[in-house]
């Protein structure tokens, strides 16, 4: 009997959620003026949600591909934190610097390195290319070692990279990045013609493919050259040396950071116990670091664009008001019949949730249509954010339930005798 009488509460509790249900279809058919707007608001403000959060992922993702830029764990070492750190900004500068010697260390005497590349970062700013008449503006122009391309993923457009030989010869050659390739040749094949920085001459015997970068063309504007030869023509007391270099799959990061600090500071003559007069930093720290700037910024974007959603709640909380005022008499005739206070209070919730749902469904295919739309326009990788979707449909029903909850409570508390003396 009692199995009998569980099963006839679980078909009453699901027909009247199905009575409900169709109920609040009916209420939105019969106001469809007043039901679509509520509905449209909150789609709107369900699409500004979910299509900032995809957008947002596809940036997130295409910072840490463009930051990242080797498809490799590497490491970089310099003599100072480059995401800051509590050293005093000039005891920075006050250590020895790094030498292409320590980077021959480290390709030499570590098992975990890969290929290692030595860099020199310009301290007088940024140069100016010329080729007859033609010039570019101003770019960066850096030594680099012929790893540079393989560490960073940089893909060759003609011509070629650097080579051993350049850098042990001191030869006069550049490599051109997309920019000023196309500044300096815009109608001719540059390789084997000669371009002037500064004082001196350099023959192009390469240029870059565009990379693409979220930065846009800034991304493509430098140029490199061997680094003995920047050392000899271009360099200053200002420049600063830096060491990046790819791991081995069979190491960890860790491995091979530890491994590094112990050569260099053998090298640099660290005391035992002392504080290592360099840093460095792994691939998966700057990933870290994108990805906490990346979640801030969009938290905050996400808290902005909910005050739609808001707006939209308080919209439920008018009509659903309205809403009871209007049926009453029906309300009363309900209760007569023996609905009870809960069944009220639940009739109601669905009608706000329904509304709210339904805004939410409609906005989460035109958010994720215009994040679609969005990150082809401007070329960055498109997820689709499942757990957003379902974050957005509750969300919109929660706004619906919360909201809709005073009228629903509301109703739930007419005396039915009262109710049905209303015209």
């Amino acid at each position: 009997m009692e199995s009998g009488s569980g099963i006839r509460n679980d078909r009453h509790v699901s027909e009247v959620w199905k009575e409900n249900f169709a109920q609040a279809l009916m209420v939105i058919r019969t106001h469809r003026m007043r039901s679509g707007l509520l509905i449209l608001g909150v789609a709107i403000g369900v699409m500004t949600v979910l299509g900032m959060v995809t957008v947002l992922s596809g940036l997130g993702k295409r910072i840490r591909e463009d930051i990242m830029s080797s498809n490799r764990p590497f490491l970089h070492v310099a003599r100072y934190d480059p995401m800051g750190g509590d050293e005093p900004y000039l005891d920075r500068f006050r250590r020895a610097k790094l030498t292409p010697d320590d980077a021959r260390a480290i390709a030499d005497e570590t098992r975990s390195a890969e290929r290692v590349d030595f860099q020199v970062s310009p301290g007088e700013g940024m140069r100016v290319l010329r080729h007859k008449g033609e010039r570019t503006n101003l770019i960066q122009v850096i030594g680099v070692s012929q790893n540079f391309p393989y560490l960073f993923s940089i893909l060759l457009d003609e011509g070629r990279f650097l080579t051993e030989n350049d850098i042990e010869r001191n030869r006069r050659v550049v490599v051109l990045g997309h920019g000023p390739a196309k500044d300096l040749f815009p109608n001719r094949d540059p390789i084997g013609t000669w371009i002037r920085i500064g004082s001196y001459e350099y023959e192009v015997v390469g240029t870059l493919q565009s990379r693409r970068h979220f930065i846009g063309s800034i991304s493509d504007n430098f140029a490199v050259l061997p680094y003995t030869t920047f050392g000899k023509d271009l360099s200053s007391e200002y420049d600063d040396y830096e060491i990046a270099l790819s791991v081995k799959p069979e190491y960890t990061l860790e491995e091979a950071r530890d491994e590094i600090t112990a050569l260099l500071r053998a090298r640099r003559k660290v005391a035992p116990g002392a504080e290592s007069d360099f840093h460095i930093t792994t691939s998966e720290s700057f990933r870290e670091m994108v990805e906490n700037v990346t979640r801030y910024i969009g938290l905050v974007l996400v808290v902005i664009s909910s005050i739609g959603l808001m707006v939209g709640g308080i919209g439920v909380m008018n009509i659903m008001l309205i809403s009871v005022t209007e049926r009453t008499r029906e309300i009363g005739v309900r209760m007569a019949l023996g609905a009870r206070r809960t069944d009220v209070l639940q009739q109601f919730l669905i009608e706000a949730a329904t509304l709210t749902g339904a805004g939410g469904v409609l906005g989460i295919a035109l958010g994720l249509a215009a994040a679609r739309g969005v990150t082809r326009l401007i070329r960055f990788p498109y997820s689709l954010p499942v757990l957003w979707i379902v974050v957005a449909f509750v969300f919109s029903a929660g706004v619906g339930i919360v909201f809709g909850l005073y009228p629903a409570n509301r109703a739930a508390k007419m005396d039915p005798i009262e109710a049905l003396r209303r015209e």
